[in-house]
Protein backbone atom coordinates (compact mmCIF):
# COMPACT_ATOMS: atom_id res chain seq x y z
CA UNK A 1 0.00 0.00 0.00
CA UNK A 2 1.18 3.76 -0.97
CA UNK A 3 1.18 5.41 2.16
CA UNK A 4 0.11 9.38 2.22
CA UNK A 5 3.77 9.76 3.75
CA UNK A 6 5.45 8.32 0.48
CA UNK A 7 4.17 10.41 -1.95
CA UNK A 8 4.15 13.74 -0.40
CA UNK A 9 7.02 15.74 -2.41
CA UNK A 10 10.12 16.83 -0.05
CA UNK A 11 11.68 19.67 -2.36
CA UNK A 12 15.23 19.54 -0.17
CA UNK A 13 15.64 15.67 -1.09
CA UNK A 14 14.68 16.27 -4.75
CA UNK A 15 16.72 19.32 -4.98
CA UNK A 16 20.10 17.53 -2.93
CA UNK A 17 19.16 14.25 -5.95
CA UNK A 18 18.91 16.58 -9.14
CA UNK A 19 22.53 18.32 -8.12
CA UNK A 20 24.47 15.12 -7.16
CA UNK A 21 23.79 14.14 -10.73
CA UNK A 22 26.37 16.93 -11.28
CA UNK A 23 25.01 17.13 -14.86
CA UNK A 24 22.77 20.03 -14.00
CA UNK A 25 19.66 21.26 -16.42
CA UNK A 26 21.52 19.87 -19.23
CA UNK A 27 21.76 16.34 -18.31
CA UNK A 28 17.57 16.25 -18.09
CA UNK A 29 17.33 17.45 -21.64
CA UNK A 30 19.83 15.08 -22.92
CA UNK A 31 18.00 12.40 -21.27
CA UNK A 32 15.28 13.38 -23.31
CA UNK A 33 12.67 14.17 -20.34
CA UNK A 34 9.29 15.99 -21.62
CA UNK A 35 8.26 17.03 -18.73
CA UNK A 36 9.68 19.95 -15.97
CA UNK A 37 10.31 18.18 -12.43
CA UNK A 38 8.47 19.57 -9.96
CA UNK A 39 11.42 21.59 -8.15
CA UNK A 40 11.48 23.78 -11.40
CA UNK A 41 7.65 24.61 -10.86
CA UNK A 42 7.01 28.29 -10.12
CA UNK A 43 4.46 29.02 -7.57
CA UNK A 44 1.15 29.63 -9.49
CA UNK A 45 0.62 33.20 -10.61
CA UNK A 46 3.78 34.19 -10.27
CA UNK A 47 4.81 34.15 -13.83
CA UNK A 48 1.58 36.64 -14.47
CA UNK A 49 2.62 38.61 -11.50
CA UNK A 50 3.14 41.96 -13.77
CA UNK A 51 1.55 43.21 -16.84
CA UNK A 52 3.51 41.85 -20.01
CA UNK A 53 6.07 44.17 -21.22
CA UNK A 54 4.54 47.40 -23.87
CA UNK A 55 5.73 46.44 -27.41
CA UNK A 56 7.14 50.20 -27.92
CA UNK A 57 8.81 50.59 -24.64
CA UNK A 58 12.17 49.57 -25.11
CA UNK A 59 15.79 50.61 -22.89
CA UNK A 60 17.97 53.03 -23.41
CA UNK A 61 20.57 52.84 -26.26
CA UNK A 62 23.95 54.41 -25.75
CA UNK A 63 26.48 55.12 -28.18
CA UNK A 64 29.76 55.52 -26.90
CA UNK A 65 31.44 56.13 -29.99
CA UNK A 66 32.08 59.88 -29.27
CA UNK A 67 33.08 59.43 -25.61
CA UNK A 68 36.49 60.22 -26.27
CA UNK A 69 36.43 63.03 -29.13
CA UNK A 70 35.86 65.85 -27.03
CA UNK A 71 34.24 67.48 -23.77
CA UNK A 72 30.84 68.17 -25.45
CA UNK A 73 30.64 64.91 -26.81
CA UNK A 74 31.49 63.43 -23.27
CA UNK A 75 29.02 65.46 -21.23
CA UNK A 76 26.45 64.46 -23.41
CA UNK A 77 27.14 60.40 -23.07
CA UNK A 78 27.06 61.14 -19.50
CA UNK A 79 23.87 62.74 -19.06
CA UNK A 80 22.34 59.92 -21.51
CA UNK A 81 23.74 57.54 -19.09
CA UNK A 82 22.65 59.67 -15.76
CA UNK A 83 18.82 59.71 -17.04
CA UNK A 84 19.55 55.71 -17.80
CA UNK A 85 21.00 54.98 -14.50
CA UNK A 86 17.74 57.06 -12.73
CA UNK A 87 15.29 56.48 -14.72
CA UNK A 88 16.00 52.43 -15.57
CA UNK A 89 18.65 51.10 -13.93
CA UNK A 90 19.99 49.63 -17.40
CA UNK A 91 20.86 50.54 -20.92
CA UNK A 92 22.38 49.03 -23.88
CA UNK A 93 26.05 50.20 -25.59
CA UNK A 94 26.87 50.50 -28.74
CA UNK A 95 30.53 51.51 -30.06
CA UNK A 96 32.01 49.92 -26.64
CA UNK A 97 35.15 49.31 -27.71
CA UNK A 98 34.94 45.33 -27.52
CA UNK A 99 35.81 44.11 -30.83
CA UNK A 100 33.33 41.78 -32.28
CA UNK A 101 35.94 38.58 -32.19
CA UNK A 102 36.06 38.51 -28.43
CA UNK A 103 32.86 38.82 -28.08
CA UNK A 104 32.12 35.68 -30.31
CA UNK A 105 34.82 33.65 -29.00
CA UNK A 106 33.72 33.93 -24.72
CA UNK A 107 30.15 33.18 -26.16
CA UNK A 108 31.69 30.57 -28.09
CA UNK A 109 34.06 29.23 -25.38
CA UNK A 110 31.33 29.20 -22.88
CA UNK A 111 28.81 27.03 -25.42
CA UNK A 112 31.81 24.66 -25.58
CA UNK A 113 32.39 24.36 -22.23
CA UNK A 114 28.56 23.66 -21.21
CA UNK A 115 28.04 21.10 -24.33
CA UNK A 116 31.73 19.19 -23.15
CA UNK A 117 31.02 15.67 -22.29
CA UNK A 118 29.69 15.53 -18.93
CA UNK A 119 32.59 14.09 -17.04
CA UNK A 120 34.99 16.47 -18.39
CA UNK A 121 32.60 18.90 -16.41
CA UNK A 122 32.10 16.92 -13.52
CA UNK A 123 35.68 17.76 -12.53
CA UNK A 124 35.38 21.12 -11.65
CA UNK A 125 31.38 21.02 -10.06
CA UNK A 126 31.71 22.53 -7.06
CA UNK A 127 29.52 24.89 -4.46
CA UNK A 128 32.75 26.10 -2.78
CA UNK A 129 34.13 29.29 -3.71
CA UNK A 130 36.88 29.15 -0.90
CA UNK A 131 38.31 25.67 -3.14
CA UNK A 132 37.82 26.77 -6.42
CA UNK A 133 38.67 29.65 -8.31
CA UNK A 134 36.40 27.81 -11.54
CA UNK A 135 33.11 26.39 -10.20
CA UNK A 136 30.42 24.69 -12.80
CA UNK A 137 26.77 24.29 -11.06
CA UNK A 138 23.02 24.59 -11.39
CA UNK A 139 21.48 27.16 -9.44
CA UNK A 140 23.87 29.32 -7.14
CA UNK A 141 21.01 28.96 -4.46
CA UNK A 142 19.77 25.60 -4.75
CA UNK A 143 19.47 25.10 -0.79
CA UNK A 144 18.68 28.67 -0.34
CA UNK A 145 14.79 29.66 0.68
CA UNK A 146 14.10 30.33 -3.16
CA UNK A 147 10.89 28.94 -4.23
CA UNK A 148 11.87 27.01 -7.19
CA UNK A 149 14.62 25.93 -9.26
CA UNK A 150 15.61 27.53 -12.51
CA UNK A 151 16.09 25.98 -15.66
CA UNK A 152 19.79 27.16 -15.92
CA UNK A 153 23.11 25.87 -15.79
CA UNK A 154 26.30 28.09 -14.94
CA UNK A 155 29.91 28.46 -14.44
CA UNK A 156 31.19 31.39 -12.36
CA UNK A 157 35.09 32.46 -12.06
CA UNK A 158 36.47 35.44 -9.91
CA UNK A 159 38.74 37.48 -13.09
CA UNK A 160 39.98 40.13 -11.03
CA UNK A 161 41.91 41.24 -8.94
CA UNK A 162 43.76 37.35 -7.99
CA UNK A 163 42.52 35.47 -11.21
CA UNK A 164 43.52 32.02 -11.36
CA UNK A 165 46.16 30.54 -13.06
CA UNK A 166 45.33 29.42 -17.33
CA UNK A 167 46.00 25.72 -16.34
CA UNK A 168 42.83 26.15 -13.90
CA UNK A 169 40.76 26.64 -16.47
CA UNK A 170 39.13 24.63 -18.90
CA UNK A 171 40.87 24.56 -22.44
CA UNK A 172 37.16 24.98 -23.48
CA UNK A 173 36.66 28.84 -22.49
CA UNK A 174 40.25 29.64 -21.42
CA UNK A 175 41.56 31.91 -23.79
CA UNK A 176 38.36 33.83 -24.20
CA UNK A 177 37.64 34.66 -20.63
CA UNK A 178 41.41 35.67 -20.31
CA UNK A 179 41.07 37.78 -23.44
CA UNK A 180 37.81 38.92 -22.50
CA UNK A 181 38.25 40.12 -18.80
CA UNK A 182 41.22 42.63 -19.98
CA UNK A 183 38.43 44.25 -22.46
CA UNK A 184 35.50 44.38 -19.77
CA UNK A 185 38.01 45.63 -16.94
CA UNK A 186 38.82 48.72 -19.60
CA UNK A 187 35.30 49.03 -20.39
CA UNK A 188 34.10 48.81 -16.69
CA UNK A 189 37.07 51.97 -15.70
CA UNK A 190 34.99 54.17 -18.21
CA UNK A 191 31.80 52.75 -17.03
CA UNK A 192 32.64 53.90 -13.09
CA UNK A 193 34.18 57.16 -14.67
CA UNK A 194 31.01 58.09 -16.37
CA UNK A 195 28.47 57.16 -13.84
CA UNK A 196 30.72 58.98 -11.19
CA UNK A 197 30.83 62.50 -13.75
CA UNK A 198 26.82 61.68 -14.14
CA UNK A 199 26.42 62.50 -9.81
CA UNK A 200 28.71 65.72 -10.90
CA UNK A 201 31.19 64.02 -8.63
CA UNK A 202 35.37 63.48 -9.97
CA UNK A 203 35.60 61.20 -12.71
CA UNK A 204 38.17 58.52 -10.58
CA UNK A 205 35.45 59.39 -7.35
CA UNK A 206 33.95 55.32 -7.58
CA UNK A 207 37.15 53.51 -8.64
CA UNK A 208 39.03 55.32 -5.50
CA UNK A 209 35.89 53.41 -3.71
CA UNK A 210 37.17 49.74 -5.37
CA UNK A 211 34.41 49.89 -7.48
CA UNK A 212 36.20 48.60 -10.19
CA UNK A 213 38.78 46.33 -8.17
CA UNK A 214 36.80 42.69 -8.35
CA UNK A 215 35.06 40.69 -11.25
CA UNK A 216 33.30 37.69 -11.55
CA UNK A 217 32.15 35.95 -14.63
CA UNK A 218 29.05 34.24 -14.63
CA UNK A 219 28.61 32.06 -18.00
CA UNK A 220 24.72 30.86 -18.09
CA UNK A 221 23.46 27.92 -19.98
CA UNK A 222 19.72 28.19 -20.79
CA UNK A 223 18.71 25.01 -22.46
CA UNK A 224 15.32 24.67 -24.18
CA UNK A 225 12.37 23.76 -21.95
CA UNK A 226 10.01 21.36 -23.54
CA UNK A 227 7.13 23.27 -20.54
CA UNK A 228 8.33 26.83 -20.36
CA UNK A 229 5.30 28.01 -18.74
CA UNK A 230 5.92 26.27 -15.72
CA UNK A 231 9.46 27.51 -14.62
CA UNK A 232 12.04 30.20 -15.31
CA UNK A 233 15.54 30.86 -16.72
CA UNK A 234 16.28 32.83 -14.14
CA UNK A 235 13.83 34.27 -11.14
CA UNK A 236 13.08 37.77 -10.69
CA UNK A 237 16.09 39.51 -9.11
CA UNK A 238 18.73 42.31 -8.63
CA UNK A 239 22.13 41.87 -8.97
CA UNK A 240 24.59 41.75 -5.97
CA UNK A 241 27.09 43.86 -7.62
CA UNK A 242 27.86 47.73 -8.15
CA UNK A 243 26.99 47.07 -11.99
CA UNK A 244 26.90 44.33 -14.23
CA UNK A 245 27.90 44.02 -18.16
CA UNK A 246 25.92 41.14 -19.80
CA UNK A 247 26.61 40.09 -23.37
CA UNK A 248 23.98 37.95 -24.26
CA UNK A 249 23.01 35.86 -27.42
CA UNK A 250 20.83 36.51 -31.01
CA UNK A 251 17.86 34.42 -28.90
CA UNK A 252 17.14 37.05 -25.88
CA UNK A 253 15.09 36.87 -23.70
CA UNK A 254 16.05 39.26 -20.56
CA UNK A 255 13.57 41.00 -19.12
CA UNK A 256 13.60 44.14 -16.94
CA UNK A 257 10.95 45.59 -14.59
CA UNK A 258 10.00 49.33 -15.37
CA UNK A 259 7.21 51.39 -14.34
CA UNK A 260 5.54 47.64 -13.50
CA UNK A 261 6.19 46.34 -16.73
CA UNK A 262 8.01 43.46 -18.06
CA UNK A 263 10.35 44.97 -20.59
CA UNK A 264 11.91 42.80 -23.04
CA UNK A 265 15.79 43.53 -23.51
CA UNK A 266 15.98 42.68 -27.77
CA UNK A 267 19.68 41.63 -28.10
CA UNK A 268 21.24 43.76 -30.68
CA UNK A 269 24.49 42.03 -32.38
CA UNK A 270 27.46 43.56 -30.67
CA UNK A 271 25.84 45.58 -28.37
CA UNK A 272 26.21 45.16 -24.22
CA UNK A 273 23.72 45.13 -21.84
CA UNK A 274 24.55 47.24 -18.64
CA UNK A 275 23.07 47.68 -15.09
CA UNK A 276 22.85 49.07 -11.71
CA UNK A 277 23.86 46.69 -9.02
CA UNK A 278 22.41 47.04 -5.02
CA UNK A 279 25.60 48.34 -4.16
CA UNK A 280 25.69 51.00 -6.70
CA UNK A 281 21.70 51.91 -5.25
CA UNK A 282 23.29 52.19 -1.84
CA UNK A 283 26.46 54.48 -2.64
CA UNK A 284 24.21 56.34 -4.79
CA UNK A 285 21.53 56.84 -1.65
CA UNK A 286 18.96 55.62 -4.52
CA UNK A 287 19.57 58.41 -6.82
CA UNK A 288 20.59 55.28 -9.55
CA UNK A 289 18.47 52.36 -9.76
CA UNK A 290 19.26 48.75 -9.30
CA UNK A 291 16.22 47.20 -10.81
CA UNK A 292 14.47 44.21 -11.16
CA UNK A 293 15.01 41.33 -14.13
CA UNK A 294 14.31 37.88 -15.31
CA UNK A 295 14.59 34.97 -18.17
CA UNK A 296 11.42 33.30 -18.89
CA UNK A 297 12.31 29.22 -19.88
CA UNK A 298 12.14 29.16 -23.64
CA UNK A 299 10.88 26.08 -25.90
CA UNK A 300 14.31 27.95 -28.01
CA UNK A 301 18.21 27.29 -26.94
CA UNK A 302 20.45 27.01 -25.91
CA UNK A 303 20.73 30.33 -24.85
CA UNK A 304 24.08 31.50 -23.60
CA UNK A 305 24.42 34.78 -21.63
CA UNK A 306 28.20 35.81 -20.03
CA UNK A 307 27.64 38.09 -17.06
CA UNK A 308 30.55 39.87 -15.77
CA UNK A 309 29.81 41.11 -12.17
CA UNK A 310 31.93 44.04 -10.76
CA UNK A 311 31.64 42.94 -6.98
CA UNK A 312 33.93 41.23 -4.45
CA UNK A 313 30.59 38.80 -3.88
CA UNK A 314 31.56 36.52 -1.75
CA UNK A 315 35.06 36.75 -1.22
CA UNK A 316 36.36 38.08 2.11
CA UNK A 317 36.58 41.77 2.52
CA UNK A 318 36.51 44.80 5.21
CA UNK A 319 35.64 47.53 3.49
CA UNK A 320 32.38 48.78 4.43
CA UNK A 321 29.78 50.57 2.37
CA UNK A 322 27.19 53.32 2.66
CA UNK A 323 25.46 56.08 1.10
CA UNK A 324 28.70 58.29 -0.46
CA UNK A 325 29.08 61.42 1.82
CA UNK A 326 29.17 63.77 -1.21
CA UNK A 327 25.14 62.57 -1.80
CA UNK A 328 23.78 62.98 1.70
CA UNK A 329 22.75 65.74 3.70
CA UNK A 330 19.80 67.18 6.31
CA UNK A 331 17.47 66.88 3.38
CA UNK A 332 18.72 63.98 2.23
CA UNK A 333 19.56 61.41 4.86
CA UNK A 334 21.26 58.13 4.68
CA UNK A 335 18.79 55.83 3.32
CA UNK A 336 20.86 52.56 3.98
CA UNK A 337 23.06 51.17 6.91
CA UNK A 338 26.57 50.76 6.43
CA UNK A 339 27.50 47.21 5.27
CA UNK A 340 30.42 45.26 4.14
CA UNK A 341 29.73 43.31 0.67
CA UNK A 342 30.35 39.89 2.15
CA UNK A 343 27.72 40.35 4.96
CA UNK A 344 25.14 41.29 1.80
CA UNK A 345 26.15 38.90 -0.18
CA UNK A 346 25.56 36.12 2.46
CA UNK A 347 21.88 37.23 3.09
CA UNK A 348 21.68 37.60 -0.39
CA UNK A 349 22.33 33.63 -1.20
CA UNK A 350 20.43 32.79 1.76
CA UNK A 351 17.36 34.69 0.65
CA UNK A 352 18.24 33.33 -3.19
CA UNK A 353 16.48 34.81 -6.19
CA UNK A 354 13.21 35.94 -6.57
CA UNK A 355 10.56 38.39 -4.99
CA UNK A 356 12.30 41.43 -3.38
CA UNK A 357 15.15 43.05 -3.50
CA UNK A 358 17.77 42.28 -0.52
CA UNK A 359 18.43 46.13 -0.07
CA UNK A 360 15.04 46.36 1.92
CA UNK A 361 16.85 44.83 4.69
CA UNK A 362 19.37 47.34 5.56
CA UNK A 363 16.85 50.16 5.05
CA UNK A 364 17.04 52.49 7.33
Amino acid sequence: MVTKKSVEFDPYIERKAFDETKEGVKGLVDAKITEVPRIFHVPQGSLTDKKPSVSDLEIPIIDFASVHVDKASREAVVEKVKHAAEKWGFFQVINHGIPLNVLKEIEDGSRRFHEEDSEVKKRYFSRDFNKNKFVYNSNFDLYSASPSVNWRDAFSCYMAPDPPPPEDLPVACRDAMIEYTKHVMSLGDLLFELLSEALGLKSETMKNMDCLKSLLMICNYYPPCPQPDLTMGISQHSDNSFLTILLQDNIGGLQILHQDSWVDVSPIPGALVINMGDFLQLITNDKFVSANHRVPANREGPRVSIASFFSSSALPSSTVYGPMKELVSEENPPKYRDITIKEYTEGYFVKGLGGTSYLSNIRI
